[in-house]
This record gives C-alpha cells, sequence and structure tokens, in this order.
C-alpha cells in the first residue's frame, strides 16, 4: 500500500531525511519537498532520485518552492521553522515557528483540504496546535511527532545500559515535548520484564534526565544545528502506519478533549494511528506520580500557548 502523493514542508535536515526515507519505503508514488529557499529542494530532490537505482525504489522525489506542487497531498509532515541553536530551549523558537506553521498550514488548506498534517517542527506541542487553529482541520488529521522520539530515546539509553536489543524494549514516553516530558516507568518493560528488576533506580533515573535532555545532548554536540536522523525516522514511521493502516499504538502528541483530565492542548499520549490519522485516543491508568508530571507537563504546554498570545 501506498499514497498517491506525500509532502515534506522544509527541506532542511530533518525534512530532507524524512523525505528520503519515504521514498525508500515507496510509501508514496511521488513524494514533494518544498522550501522557500531557491533551488535547495529542487536540488535535494534530484539528488534523492538520483539515488533511486541504486536503492531500488520507484517513489518519485520533486522539489519546489510552492505549494502547488503540493496539491491534492494525501500527508504533510512540517519540519519548517527555525531549529535550536546551543543555550537555546524549544520555546525560545515559539513566536518565530509560530509565524511560519500559520503560513504552511493555510497553504496547507488551501491545495489539500483532506490531507493529514504530521507536525516535527518545535516547539511540538504548541507548534501542533496552531496548525490546528490555521488549517480548521479535525483532531484525526492533525497529529504531532513528539512522543515516538522521546520514546526511542528511551529504549535506546536503555538499550545502552542493560546491552540488550532495543527491539525487546517496551516503552512509553507522554507529555510536551520538552524537559517537562513524561516516561512512564510503570510501563517500561524488556521482553515483558519490569525495568525495575533490571536495573537500580538511580541509573533509571539518570537514563530518565537523559532522555529529556536527548534534544539539548545533541544540539550541544552539532553546535550548529539539532538532531534530524532520530526525528525523521519518527515522522516516517506515523507516515507508513496512516499509509498502511497499520493501527499501530504509538505515543503521539494529539488534542485533547477531556482525556487525562486535559481539554484544548495537544499533548503526547497513547495513540491509535491508522487511515485517516488518528484513530482513538487510549487512556491508560497512571500512578499519583505520573498523574502529577503529566498535569505539570500540561500546565506548560498551556503556558507557551499562553506566551503566544
Amino acid at each position: 500500500m501506498s499514497a498517491r502523493k506525500i509532502t515534506v514542508v522544509g527541506a532542511g535536515n530533518v525534512g530532507a531525511t524524512a523525505a528520503q526515507r519515504i521514498a525508500e519505503k515507496e510509501l508514496a508514488r511521488e513524494v514533494v519537498m518544498i522550501d522557500i529557499a531557491e533551488g535547495i529542494p529542487q536540488g535535494k530532490g534530484l539528488d534523492q532520485w538520483e539515488s533511486a537505482p541504486i536503492e531500488g525504489f520507484d517513489s518519485r522525489v520533486i522539489g519546489a518552492n510552492d505549494y502547488d506542487a503540493a496539491a491534492g497531498s494525501d500527508i504533510f509532515v512540517v519540519t519548517a521553522g527555525i531549529a535550536r541553536k546551543p543555550g537555546m530551549s524549544r520555546d525560545d523558537l515559539l513566536k518565530t515557528n509560530a509565524g511560519i506553521v500559520k503560513s504552511v498550514s493555510e497553504e496547507i488548506a488551501r491545495v489539500a483540504p483532506d490531507s493529514i498534517v504530521i507536525m516535527v517542527s518545535n516547539p511540538l506541542d504548541v507548534m501542533a496546535w496552531q496548525a490546528m487553529q490555521s488549517t480548521g482541520f479535525p483532531r484525526e488529521r492533525v497529529i504531532g511527532m513528539a512522543g515516538v522520539l522521546d520514546t526511542a530515546r528511551y529504549r535506546s539509553f536503555i538499550a545502552m545500559e542493560l546491552d540488550v536489543s532495543v527491539e525487546d524494549i517496551q516503552a512509553l514516553v507522554l507529555g510536551g515535548h520538552g524537559d517537562t516530558m513524561v516516561p512512564l516507568l510503570s510501563y517500561t518493560t524488556i521482553s515483558g520484564i519490569p525495568l525495575t528488576q533490571l536495573c537500580s533506580q538511580e541509573r533509571i533515573d539518570a537514563m530518565i534526565e537523559r532522555t529529556r535532555k536527548g534534544g539539548a545532548e545533541i544540539v550541544g554536540y552539532l553546535k550548529t544545528g539539532s538532531a534530524y536522523y532520530a526525528p525523521s525516522a519518527g515522522a516516517v514511521q506515523m507516515v507508513e502506519a496512516i499509509v498502511k493502516d497499520k493501527r499501530r499504538i504509538l505515543p503521539c502528541a494529539a488534542y485533547l478533549t477531556g482525556e487525562y483530565g486535559q481539554d484544548g492542548i495537544f499533548l503526547g499520549v497513547p495513540c491509535k494511528i491508522g487511515e485517516g490519522g488518528l484513530k482513538e485516543i487510549i487512556e491508560v491508568e497512571l500512578n499519583e506520580s505520573e498523574r502529577a508530571a503529566l498535569q505539570s507537563s500540561a500546565d506548560a504546554v498551556r503556558s507557551t500557548i499562553a506566551a503566544l498570545g
């Protein structure tokens, strides 16, 4: 199964890597990369298409500077915006990226009113909220990619700590994408064995803290940019779940209307993802400390939306 057309907005590191992954997995017949920079999406798109005979995919990749090329797209992966630099929080990006996401969302609604939007731009939960406001799309068709990435980081650190396969680690990271994210220790297992049986609380706390600061750690190394291999992989996992109607249970930023006691904000929660986008929000039982952490995460998202004015 594949879509007719998938568009990636933003031809920077995250966008270009996402476009390449979508093409290599043949998730769409046509992959469009849009960027305001003249020549950049065209050049990267041509370069990617020229890799097709070697990698063995027939998804045609094209680059463009205007949205008419994206008309009728099934899915948009939005990565547009400025990236974090050392010392910047995700929220420092707020006003600049909100303006960019607003104009991008209006264009998406114009050229593909039935499409699904996967938001990747930071600060993620607020940018997803902005996209929903600006497109007027229902919540099923605007989803944020954050929990997949945060959970992948958490799982990768556990794998390093225990020297086991990442494939055997099941975990969930909920809440806002940032320092208030909530790794659920009560749902973290290795082939069904609770993490608490295999690791000391001190080491677990260290892994949780490293997960929260996972993006900043990479920014610190790169100095002139932010992570893109794992974020693009997270977005494409969501794209694949939608295109193939996999009904995967993935932690995604979804618009809540009472779930988990929250209303009117995007927050990372377990979501069933398949054809049409968000099929269901799954409410899991949380212990008292997890509930409190999720509430403070929701409060942080609300205050960021308020700062947007």
